[in-house]
């Protein structure tokens, strides 16, 4: 029986996102996303702001992918 419990909570303990949604979608209900993105606020050169945004409009493109896509090419080379 311990080592079901050592077991158990061994498997909680690596899966802790995954059992708090759990337990939020016990409590309301609701499941939520399992991964959210974040908002956040950077200095970056107007020019080259204004450069990227025109070329994203051009391309149909959304400026957070290609900058998702940038952060991780940098990386994945480091």
């Amino acid at each position: 029986m311990a080592q079901f419990i050592e077991k158990a909570r061994k498997i909680i303990k690596e899966n802790k996102g995954l059992f708090e949604t759990l337990e939020e979608f016990d409590r309301t209900g609701k499941l939520r996303k399992a991964n959210y993105k974040g908002r956040y606020n950077f200095t970056i050169d107007e020019e080259l702001m204004n450069k990227l945004r025109s070329y994203c409009l051009k391309n149909d493109m959304k400026m957070s992918a290609v900058v998702e896509g940038l952060i991780k090419d940098f990386l994945k080379k480091r």
